[in-house]
């Protein structure tokens, strides 16, 4: 337990850090359009194609992101992880969170599957083809835009920080805000659970 606080304290403090003086990555709203429909969608993961339909009977949280952004998506990860980590192990088994790169260039099936299982292992890191993701990310009313920034690493990727909450029978059940805590996140997922 204490080995577990103070690996949780030292990355707290690394995000911390690089949130205050690494590179930022700003927020973007949600696509124009009012009501994404969401929808099924097929894509890889390091472990082999990984479809929104294979995943029916489980809540699945749906996230776009990527493996450098500096900020953001260690932050909603963070807390998203923590919901998962106060689930009951039967609980934990009906929910699926699918993190997929809005920078397929860099994201490798590998360093994504590495980066996820950092946070928790019920999370995991989808990538296709740059139409594909597009694709996906429209449907969701998800948004995402190459900034070039001149560093080392050439560019950031600014992004909405939305978490959809897809019901067990695939329907998009309801989208979380960034930087919703962990009890709210938790409360999401049994109400999509129990369809209310």
């Amino acid at each position: 337990m204490k080995k577990t606080l103070a690996g949780f304290i030292a990355v707290l403090a690394l995000m911390l850090a690089w949130a205050a003086f690494g590179p930022k990555t700003s927020v973007l709203p949600s696509a124009p359009f009012k009501s994404p429909g969401g929808g099924d969608f097929t894509l890889d993961s390091s472990d082999g194609p990984v479809s929104l339909h294979d995943l029916k009977g489980k809540v699945v949280l749906l996230y776009f992101g990527y493996t450098s952004c500096p900020d953001i998506c260690p932050t909603s990860l963070g807390f998203t992880s923590q919901a998962l980590a106060s689930l009951d192990k039967a609980d934990l088994e009906k929910v699926r969170m699918l993190f997929v790169t809005v920078d397929p260039q860099r994201d490798t099936l590998d360093k994504l599957k590495a980066y996820t299982a950092y946070f928790h292992p019920a999370i995991v890191g989808l990538s296709g083809t740059p139409q594909q993701v597009a694709q996906v990310a429209k449907s969701y009313g998800a948004s995402y835009a190459r900034q070039d920034t001149g560093s080392a690493s050439g560019y950031v990727v600014d992004h909405s920080a939305y978490t959809y909450v897809i019901a067990p029978d695939g329907s998009l059940f309801q989208t979380l805000d960034h930087g919703t805590p962990p009890p709210q996140v938790a409360e999401a997922i049994h109400a999509a659970m129990k369809g209310k």
